[in-house]
C-alpha cells in the first residue's frame, strides 16, 4: 500500500504524507546505509541457515543480485543483501563485508543454474549445499520443448510457402493438408504452444485432440513433452526419502 493511499484513508493529502514519511517519520536521512544504498545494502542480522540467491530487475531493467532468508518467508526480515549488478566479483566483494562467522553457519543456498551464482555461493558460503531452484530447471526443460516445436513450425511454414509458390506458377489451387480438427500443419504447431505448458490433466477437449494429432505427426515432441511433464511431476511430489525419488523415476521410465 502506497503512502498516498494511506494518507487518503486517514484524510491526509497523499503527497504531503509521503514527503513527511520520507524526510521525518522514516528517519531516512539518518540511515547509515544511505550513502551506498543505490549500489548495495546489507542486513547481516537476517542471515539464517537456508538462503536464496537470485537476480532481479528492480528498475529500468537494471539487474540486482538479491540474497534472502527463507526463514523470513518473504516478509520483514527476509532481505540479507541487495547488490547492484550480477558480476560475481562485485557481489562477492560486498558479501565478504558480512562477518565470516555468520556466513559459515549457512547450510543450504538455493540458486539458479548460472555459473556466476555457483561461484558466489561457493566463495561466500563455503559450508552451504547449493540447491538448484526447481523453477529454473523446469523453465529450461520447457524452453527446450518449445524450441523443438518452433523448429518444426518454421519447417511447416517453409513447406506451405513452397506449395503456394508452386501452385501460383502452375496456376492452380494449392492443396494444403488439413487435419481432422481443421488445423493445417502450420496452425497445428502454432496452436499447440500453450498445451505444451500444461499437464495432460488440464488439457481441454480440443487440446487433447490437438495433442493427439501433434504427437502422431511429431514423435520427438511427444518424447520431449513426456520428459518435461515427468520432471514437473517429480517436483510436485513429496520426495523426503531418496528411495522414494528413485521409485518415482523408475515408474516414469525416463529415457532419451
Amino acid at each position: 500500500m502506497s503512502c498516498k493511499t494511506i494518507g487518503e484513508l486517514y484524510g491526509v493529502e497523499g503527497r504531503k504524507f509521503q514527503r513527511q514519511y520520507k524526510h521525518s517519520l522514516s528517519d531516512f536521512k539518518n540511515w547509515e546505509q544511505k550513502p551506498h544504498a543505490e549500489d548495495w545494502i546489507l542486513h547481516p542480522q537476517n542471515i539464517s541457515e537456508q538462503l536464496s540467491l537470485d537476480e532481479v530487475a528492480l528498475s529500468d531493467g537494471e539487474l540486482y543480485t538479491v540474497l534472502t532468508s527463507k526463514k523470513g518467508k518473504g516478509r520483514k526480515g527476509s532481505i540479507v543483501a541487495i547488490i547492484r549488478g550480477i558480476q560475481s566479483e562485485t557481489v562477492i566483494e560486498h558479501l565478504f563485508k558480512i562477518n565470516r562467522k555468520l556466513r559459515i553457519k549457512v547450510t543450504e543456498i538455493t540458486l539458479d543454474m548460472a555459473g556466476s551464482m555457483k561461484l558466489i555461493a561457493k566463495k561466500c558460503f563455503p559450508n552451504a549445499t547449493p540447491v538448484i531452484d526447481r523453477f529454473h530447471v523446469q523453465k529450461l526443460a520447457t524452453e527446450a520443448l518449445q524450441e523443438i516445436r518452433i523448429k518444426h513450425r518454421w519447417q511447416a511454414i517453409e513447406q506451405e510457402n513452397n506449395l503456394l509458390t508452386e501452385a501460383k506458377q502452375k496456376k492452380r489451387k494449392p492443396i494444403i493438408k488439413v487435419f481432422e480438427n481443421d488445423d493445417t500443419r502450420k496452425q497445428l504447431l502454432a496452436r499447440s504452444r500453450y498445451l505444451l505448458y500444461k499437464t495432460r490433466e488440464k488439457w481441454t477437449l480440443s487440446q487433447k485432440q490437438r495433442a493427439k494429432i501433434l504427437f502422431k505427426e511429431y514423435p520427438d515432441l511427444e518424447k520431449a513433452y513426456n520428459l518435461s511433464d515427468g520432471l514437473r511431476k517429480i517436483y510436485n511430489q513429496n520426495m523426503d526419502q531418496c528411495q522414494n525419488l528413485g521409485r518415482k523415476i523408475k515408474i516414469l521410465n525416463f529415457g532419451v
